[in-house]
């Protein structure tokens, strides 16, 4: 009998755990852009968001950094790559 108590609670314990994980990230994410304008010969290689700012890592290392509300580029980082 105890044995099947434990279980029980643990399993609903779980499911609870995946549950409350789940609602987290269903929630907490910024909508993405409708569209994003690069520079000009520019080439997107990975993404990235904030909740007030998104920002786009390019092909030749550098970091574009947007504003959310208005799309306009906020800022933009220079990667060094130790070569």
């Amino acid at each position: 009998m105890l044995v099947t108590v434990l279980t029980g609670v643990m399993i609903a314990g779980i499911v609870l755990i995946l549950f409350l994980i789940w609602h987290r990230y269903t929630n907490a994410r910024a909508p993405l852009p409708e569209v994003i304008t690069l520079p000009s010969g520019a080439e997107a290689s990975a993404y990235t968001q904030g909740s007030d700012w998104y920002a786009v890592v390019t092909e030749d290392d550098q970091i574009l950094i947007f504003d959310r509300a208005t799309g306009d580029l906020r800022q933009t980082i220079a990667v060094e790559t130790g070569e």
